[in-house]
């Protein structure tokens, strides 16, 4: 069993715990919590605090690529 599979996290949206990263709306429950969340962006509820400096981004190129980083498709 990979670790996604067992590893228990909350989503985001309705705070429900589950195995949530194995599943191809994670770490959202659902399709509708994911969609919310989207709508939430959208309509700007949510935001990044401040601008993004070169700064943020040091160490990324660093990260390990894999297929534990890869989501499948979500529907059509």
């Amino acid at each position: 069993m990979s670790e996604l599979t067992t590893l228990l996290v909350k989503c985001p949206r309705c705070r429900e715990r589950g195995a949530w990263l194995a599943t191809p709306t994670g770490p959202f429950c659902s399709p509708r919590c994911r969609l919310i969340d989207l709508g939430q962006w959208f309509g700007e509820e949510h935001k990044i605090s401040r601008e993004l400096r070169p700064g943020d981004f040091e160490g990324f190129d660093e990260l390990d690529s894999g297929p534990h980083l890869d989501r499948p498709e979500v529907g059509p």
